[in-house]
């Protein structure tokens, strides 16, 4: 598990190290435009929506360890050929090799730690994914950041090779590690090609499973794909916030899930978890109505500053509430040995979020300022209503993991396989 955290860790750092600068290199420092620029942001997003479908599938017929190990080579290779790349062709393909291996590495890691972990640790587990990864997106930004210079190629080049070795070092580091057995689709030859068919209309017919990925795709698609597009967008039209602004919310939102992680950990992991992801709902939709004071509002430019960076907070605290709930429960929905194709499906539903959050938010935002914040607000207390909705056909096992192992406790039993069978 320490090893798997450290993957965690060190696959996010290399998100962070090169992906805030890819439009700049890709438009100016290679000359290339902006539409190329955007093209290769598009790339990213349409290459993990191709594979991550049959990432499921490969998880669940191979094991996750595999499944990583070829998406670390594959981004590796990504980075490095980006920092070589000098045309519009080699650009994009090398920007679809790293796109694809970034977005498989994390249904196999949030697998491995499936695998690894039992009922009672699972939620801790997924809480020190979360925190770990945005520890290092931070790091690599901050890092890149100081190595990048707009007048050196060589400077992005030795960014991207740094990015590619580090995928390397987690190579080695991740081929020490030694996962447990777990039921695997090529453990049964016989069964392997009809699982193989029906995996997909398994998870279509497991309705609460539905029922999350629509949550899930709200959740995404109403924070997550507003932070770097329209809600950006926002505070610098309506609000008037300058660029040095946007960098301290960021931070705020990074601060506020560092020191609240830990600290809601224990409260949120002894309640039901539809009600968790519901309270996420109202404090965002509070922090949508933050947003709305700072640019709609009529007070002081500190005022405005304050809600703004407020926003953001909120934001985080909320993130650091879902992180030891949504994984956990994607987990335990899974019937035994599918936890791949499931992690893989709810990765699949958030990238599409992010890909068409930015893309509906940004231009609402920059034109409609007043339309754009009470349509997210709705769509925050529309979390609420769908969690509320999730947690009525959810069994107390999957819903409040806690309360059954109480239950089995009291009764003189072991908690930890009877919980782990039933879910």
């Amino acid at each position: 598990m320490r090893r798997i955290h450290v993957g965690n860790a060190l696959s996010a750092f290399g998100l962070g190290f090169t992906v805030p600068y890819l439009y700049v290199y890709v438009a100016q420092v290679r000359g290339l435009g902006a539409m190329t620029a955007g093209f290769v942001l598009a790339v990213f997003a349409v290459a993990a929506l191709i594979v991550l479908p049959f990432a499921g599938r490969a998880i669940v017929r191979r094991g996750p360890l595999p499944v990583l190990l070829a998406a670390l080579v594959t981004a590796a290779l990504g980075a490095l050929s980006l920092g070589l790349a000098g045309g519009a062709g080699a650009v994009l393909l090398s920007a679809a090799a790293l796109g694809a291996g970034q977005a498989v590495m994390q249904p196999a890691l949030a697998t491995m730690i499936v695998d690894c972990s039992t009922a009672e640790t699972r939620s801790r587990a997924f809480a020190m994914q979360f925190f770990l990864q945005n520890l290092g997106l931070g790091v690599g930004g901050l890092i890149g950041g100081h190595l990048v210079d707009t007048t050196q190629v060589s400077s992005f080049t030795l960014l991207f090779a740094i990015e590619a070795a580090v995928f390397l070092l987690l190579v080695a580091l991740m081929s020490t590690v030694r996962m447990p057995h777990s039921p695997r689709i090529a453990d049964d030859p016989a069964e392997a090609g009809k699982a193989a068919g029906t995996g997909w209309r398994q998870l279509v017919g497991n309705r609460a499973m539905v029922q999350l990925c629509v949550l899930g795709f709200v959740l995404f698609f109403a924070c997550y794909g507003q932070f770097e597009s329209g809600l950006s967008a926002y505070g610098v039209e309506a609000a008037g916030i300058d660029t040095s602004t946007l960098g301290t919310a960021l931070a705020a939102n990074t601060l506020m899930i560092v020191v609240a992680q830990f600290a809601v950990l224990k409260f949120v992991e002894r309640r039901r978890r539809s009600r968790m992801i519901a309270a996420v709902g109202l404090i965002w939709a509070v922090a949508w109505a933050a947003a709305a004071y700072a640019g709609l509002g009529h007070g002081s430019r500190a005022m405005a500053t304050a809600a703004f960076i407020s926003t953001y907070a909120l934001f985080g605290l909320g993130e650091a509430m879902l992180s030891p709930t949504v994984a956990p429960l994607v987990a335990d929905l899974a019937p035994e040995g599918m936890a791949g194709q499931y992690n893989s499906a709810f990765a699949l539903v958030k990238q599409l979020a992010l890909a068409l959050g930015p893309a509906a938010g940004g231009p609402l935002a920059a034109s409609l300022p007043g339309p754009y914040v009470v349509t997210f607000l709705l769509f925050s207390l529309l979390i609420t209503v769908l969690a509320l909705r999730l947690g009525r056909g959810l069994s107390t096992v999957q819903d409040h993991p806690w309360a059954a192992r109480s239950r089995v406790v009291a009764r003189g039993g072991v908690a930890a396989e009877p919980v782990g069978a039933e879910a």
